[in-house]
């Protein structure tokens, strides 16, 4: 997504203080490093293969160091990497460093800089806290040197409590709706030149919008969209990896969301829009290749250029799973100038 440049951090490793020519070379060392089965890291494009295993082998990341990891990139066509990509990594690499019997609850992530999809990140993992009953980790997802993404997790062990939850929304079955990707290859002649390939191939999750807005004519309407969507095959049982596939998937239509009471669509020239923060909760136990999920966003308000949006996740029998909440940058440029 195209991420607005924010905050100044660093990058920074224990005992490289000595001098700036060592800093550098361990820098080097992370960013270009050669990968085993790769005579350089880049960015993966569109692909008619198994999209499915190619994302997972995205999210998986490859250890270099204790609490160090390295993951590629995939261009979407945006000309930055997808910010749920990078949350999705960020996560992976948090419940690298964690017990396996300790699940993720919650994570905070803000977008510092924009990501270039060309190049690897490294997502270096602080071991803040390991509790009786939580554990917190902080990570930091860095490229070319700088702090692209800082972002806060925290696991819990499995315990019995209270139990209530809002109730899912009546809607049409996914059965009875067309896909984005058939959508789009209905439409295929008013897609961006630029993008029409990458919006054309098999993508690796399926998404179902039950009240969809046309991108190139939007009406305004209710800043409500809801969405089913879930990975169109098998995908590992372990819980870990079903919660990093969600946390990627959850970046797609909440900025877009907020923008619905103002006709606009980020299709447009003259918006841009970004994701700057994003929080999300994870209640109950879920599996992103069992059934349809339902995606209910929300955005309740908007100003000064930010729109912020909710977001709640149910199974299909209405089980609520998940909520997010971000905020984004919708910039109408006409104002800036």
């Amino acid at each position: 997504m195209n991420h607005e440049i924010i905050g100044n951090h660093f990058f920074y490793l224990p005992g490289s203080r000595k001098k700036e020519g060592f800093k550098a070379s361990i820098r080097n060392r992370l960013f270009t490093q050669k990968h085993p089965e790769r005579s350089h890291m880049e960015s993966t494009t569109c692909s008619h293969g198994n999209v499915l295993d190619e994302l997972l082998t995205l999210l998986k990341l490859e250890k270099i160091e204790e609490n160090l990891f390295r993951g590629q990139s995939q261009d979407l066509g945006f000309g930055n990497v997808f910010g749920g990509q990078v949350l999705g990594q960020a996560l992976s690499a948090a419940s690298k460093t964690v017990d396996a019997k300790r699940s993720a609850h919650s994570l905070h992530g803000y977008f510092l800089r924009p990501e270039n999809p060309a190049k690897p990140i490294v997502y270096q993992v602080d071991c803040i806290r390991d509790g009786g009953s939580f554990t917190t980790r902080r990570v930091v997802a860095i490229q070319k040197g700088q702090a692209i993404l800082l972002m806060s997790a925290s696991f819990h062990i499995d315990e019995p409590g209270f139990d209530h939850q809002d109730t899912m929304p009546h809607v049409q079955n996914p059965e009875e709706l067309e896909s984005e990707l058939e959508t789009n290859r209905r439409l295929k002649d008013k897609l961006p030149l630029s993008l029409r390939d990458k919006l054309l191939y098999k993508k690796p999750i399926e998404f179902r919008p039950v009240n969809p807005q046309t991108p190139f004519d939007p009406d305004k309407r209710e800043p409500v969209r809801y969405v089913w969507f879930r990975a169109i095959s098998k995908i590992p049982a372990e819980l870990a990896v079903h919660k990093y596939m969600l946390t990627y998937a959850s970046d797609f239509g909440l900025v877009t969301t907020s923008l619905y009471p103002h006709g606009h669509s980020f299709w447009e020239p003259s918006i841009q829009a970004a994701s700057l923060d994003h929080a999300m909760w994870f209640h109950r136990e879920f599996q992103m290749d069992d059934d349809w999920l339902l995606y209910v966003m929300k955005s309740p308000n908007a100003f000064k250029a930010r729109g912020l949006s909710n977001g709640q996740i149910f199974t299909r029998s209405g089980l609520l799973v998940a909520s997010v909440t971000q905020e984004g940058l919708i910039r109408e440029r006409k104002y800036r100038e």
